[in-house]
């Protein structure tokens, strides 16, 4: 008998997946149901799984190692895809293929099921990270096998096939959500048509911006090498961290986001997003470094970004060329340390005070305005701007541009 291990949420599409496996594959099947912040009592997965007479169930609470080993080291390089996308969603796939491979090996199975759409990029992320662990591992992908494309016909399936869900035949859910201590997604529904303004009632982990707090508040995060240590004075640990300043975001209206992507797959899908401590670590982390990085290590850092936050989106996390990046983007943050003051107020984030006792790089003495005590010698100015415009008066000279910038060859 084939013995798999699947991504089990407790969910319609894994409870139905759990059951087709069993009678189409004639597998055992183990699952195993991740804690990464999402939110929901993960317990009734158990109850649930058991009920399908699976025997051998994981559960596990992943949410320190999901912030501290994946969240964290992603945030040193202040990753955004496409400039707005902070990743909540294709972060999280590594970790679950990690833990999906691991267990395979314990428990002696052969083969990982995860429940994505052939459409999608998370197939893509779940497929490629167990792939780069496990070589020989079997991957089976229920929804590009099977014909149970609605929700009716999944819920047919339950019903014939005794499967234990609280779903009715209601309306089916507007959007299809993904959530964990990073953020929530929305897609889906109404969402599908680009210009639709999203529905106020469909954002769960913010407040609108019209009803969050006139009077802004202060806030204070203490940098380590990079990553968030102390939050206004108290240390926490890394899930701790994220999951206070959800909360603060989330009350002050941070971390909407309403954007057409670019799936790996080839398509454009239009997803919102909810990161609230995201986006504030974003603007703390930035301001840290201000003070804290070189400047030309910065600008490299820079030009890297956005091939690095490609890897993570289209699931080559676990590649060498990721690894290979982050071993820089890590060298580049040891001296990135002290403490940063942010004021929130009505979905806006501003740094407006930022420190470091041990390795500022900031020099009052030569930005002044006033006497600066010989600090800088302005006439040193003088031959750098004239080597810098070397080149550009000799092809003045040599009639290769005119006074309108444009190039006029002879």
């Amino acid at each position: 008998m084939e013995k798999v291990v699947l991504a089990y949420s407790g969910g319609l599409d894994t409870s139905v997946i759990c059951r087709w496996l069993q009678e189409e594959r004639q597998a055992e099947v183990v699952t195993f149901t991740a804690d990464i912040g999402q939110g929901e009592e993960l317990e009734p997965a158990r109850a649930k799984a058991q009920a399908m007479g699976v025997k051998e169930i994981h559960i596990e609470d992943l949410q320190e190692t999901f912030v501290k080993d994946y969240v964290f080291p992603m945030f040193r390089a202040n990753t955004v895809y496409e400039g707005a996308y902070l990743l909540g969603t294709s972060i999280a796939r590594p970790l679950i293929a990690k833990r999906l491979v691991e267990i395979a090996k314990e428990s002696g199975a052969t083969s990982i099921a995860h429940g994505a759409t052939g459409k999608g990029n998370d197939q893509v992320r779940f497929e490629l990270g167990a792939l780069a662990l496990a070589p020989e591992i079997k991957v089976i992908a229920p929804h590009r096998e099977w014909d149970l494309n609605t929700r009716t016909a999944m819920m047919d399936y339950c019903e014939k096939h005794q499967i234990p869900v609280e779903f009715t035949r209601g309306a089916e859910s507007p959007y299809s959500m993904d959530a964990n201590l990073l953020h929530i997604s929305y897609e889906g529904g109404e969402l599908e048509d680009p210009g639709a303004e999203p529905s106020e009632s469909m954002w769960r982990r913010t407040a609108s911006i019209l009803d969050a707090s006139e009077e802004p508040e202060y806030i204070e995060i203490d940098f380590r090498s990079g990553d968030p240590e102390e939050l206004n004075g108290t240390p926490l640990s890394p899930a701790a961290m994220l999951a206070n300043l959800n909360e603060i975001g989330g009350r002050n209206g941070i971390g909407r986001l309403d954007m057409v992507e670019n799936r790996f797959v080839g398509m454009k899908s239009r997803g919102c997003y909810e990161t609230p401590g995201g986006t504030i670590l974003l603007a703390a982390h930035r301001a840290m470094e201000s003070i804290t990085l070189d400047r030309e290590v910065t600008h490299l850092r820079d030009e890297i970004m956005p091939k690095y936050a490609k890897i993570i989106y289209n699931g080559y996390w676990w590649s060498p060329e990721r690894l290979a990046l982050q071993a820089f983007i890590d060298e580049t943050q040891k001296p990135v340390s002290g403490r940063v003051r942010l004021k929130l107020h009505k979905g806006n984030v501003a740094a407006v005070g930022r420190w470091s006792e041990l390795t500022s790089l900031y020099d009052a003495a030569t930005v002044t305005f006033d006497e600066d005590e010989g600090a800088y010698d302005q006439a040193d100015a003088t031959g750098f701007i004239k080597l810098n415009a070397l080149r550009l008066r000799t092809a003045a000279r040599n009639g290769r541009s005119n006074e309108t910038g444009s190039v006029a060859w002879p």
